[in-house]
């Protein structure tokens, strides 16, 4: 086996270019195969952090239906659900679990939200303590976040996510600055925003609406205590919970989630079923980061695929240049069949040259890829994480090429028979 192996080097560096050549559908492929698996990978890890692992470790315990979030705007009876106290958020928070919690109201307003000629639709209305905003992913980046006498003298004071803020006020500075919300007029204290990677450039209304206006994505924060004055009824609490890792968010939302519905007595009335009720529920943090993994892993499979026809071509050209060198060196396979030696040892020399060719091929491919995930990852901005398990496998499928397109060649040499072998001109 390695005098095999020294043989193949020495044929392969006695044909420098034609050897590249062979092997640079093998190099293609692999390099597309590993910067394709490293960049899914890297943006699968960036997903699961910034879904799961971000720091901040917050759950919304939000009420639903059917699973589904509701809210006031959707009409429903609300009823049954408990009126949340500072005792009962005392239960939550002496969880072990729990690091801290906070409570709010939430509710989708789809017109109604001026500022001089700009009106937006399709906002969601927050009425919170800063207890809400300080364990939220919101960063303070103007003015002032709500104060004691905001709370207690019932103030008409609102805080803007940047975007909705840049869109009503359209670069003017909005702090101080009056908005109409449901025909009430609030005097803008603070601007706030999400501390995201993710940053989109707001230039005008319509820019507006085709990053937010369709998810419902604005945001607009109130003290809860004018939530009465502003929408003249009272909305059950949803609640924030701040876990005290990122491994116990899932317990501490279910446990905060079971504790509230507790208190929550199905009557069964009118062919009511426990779908049908309305009730809290704790988002599911890691099944939307898997949900968004499956979808880039179906993506990254059909490149995958897409990029092993290049390693298709490769194999094809490790055949014919096997074929080729059959051909060369048909004299010196007579001679050595003229000396012994066996059909084995012809097939196994050539098999262990078209392995040792693809396996280079490999190689140069996977050192490709990783240069090729890094330049990707440069010009496009988006993470990268090498794939070990995806390197061994490159290199393992391509040596496993060199044997099944050096197979025929091989077995064409072996066949060979000594005496036409020797005459071969």
């Amino acid at each position: 086996m390695i005098e095999n192996i020294r043989l193949s080097f020495q044929g392969i560096f006695s044909h420098k270019m034609r050897s590249f050549l062979t092997m640079l559908g093998i190099i293609i492929g692999i390099a597309a195969i590993i910067a394709i698996v490293s960049t899914i990978k890297g943006t699968n890890d960036e997903i699961k952090n910034s879904l799961v692992g971000s720091g901040d470790n917050v759950v919304n315990v939000n009420i639903t239906q059917s699973g589904m979030e509701v809210n006031a705007s959707d009409g429903l009876d609300f009823s049954k659900l408990p009126i949340i106290d500072d005792s009962m958020l005392d239960t939550i928070k002496s969880y072990e679990s729990v690091e801290d919690a906070a409570i709010y109201h939430k509710t989708s307003i789809y017109e109604g939200i001026n500022h001089s000629s700009n009106q937006l639709s399709g906002c969601y209305i927050y009425g919170c303590t800063n207890d809400f905003v300080r364990l939220s992913s919101y960063k303070l980046r103007q003015g002032r976040l709500f104060s004691d006498k905001d709370f207690k003298d019932f103030r008409k004071v609102c805080i803007l996510d940047s975007n909705t803020a840049y869109a009503l006020f359209m670069g003017e500075d909005p702090i101080g600055n009056t908005i109409e919300i449901a025909g009430n007029p609030f005097v803008v204290v603070g601007i706030v925003d999400k501390d995201d990677d993710f940053k989109p450039i707001i230039t005008s209304i319509d820019d507006w609406y085709t990053y937010y206006g369709e998810e419902n994505s604005g945001n607009i924060i109130v003290p809860d205590a004018i939530w009465p004055v502003l929408f003249a009824y009272d909305e059950p609490y949803q609640v924030l919970v701040k876990a005290t890792s990122t491994e116990d968010m899932q317990d501490a939302g279910k446990k905060t989630q079971d504790y509230l519905n507790s208190y929550i007595k199905s009557t069964g009335s009118n062919g009511e079923t426990d779908d049908d009720q309305v009730k809290y529920k704790s988002e599911d943090i890691l099944q939307k980061a898997k949900d968004l993994q499956e979808l880039q892993n179906s993506t990254s499979t059909q490149l995958i695929w897409i990029a092993s026809i290049s390693l298709l071509v490769g194999g094809i050209g490790v055949m014919n240049i096997m074929l080729v060198s059959v051909t060369e060196r048909t004299r010196e396979i007579g001679l050595k069949k003229a000396v012994g030696a066996r059909k084995g040892v012809i097939l196994g020399q050539f098999l262990t040259e078209a392995s040792v060719l693809t396996s280079l091929g490999g190689i140069l491919g996977v050192l490709t890829g990783i240069a090729l995930a890094y330049f990707i990852s440069n010009v496009a901005e988006v993470p990268v994480a090498i794939s070990v398990p995806a390197i061994v496998v490159s290199v393992l499928f391509s040596m496993i090429i060199g044997i099944i397109f050096g197979l025929i060649p091989s077995i064409k040499a072996a066949n060979l028979n000594p005496i036409d072998a020797l005459r071969y001109e």
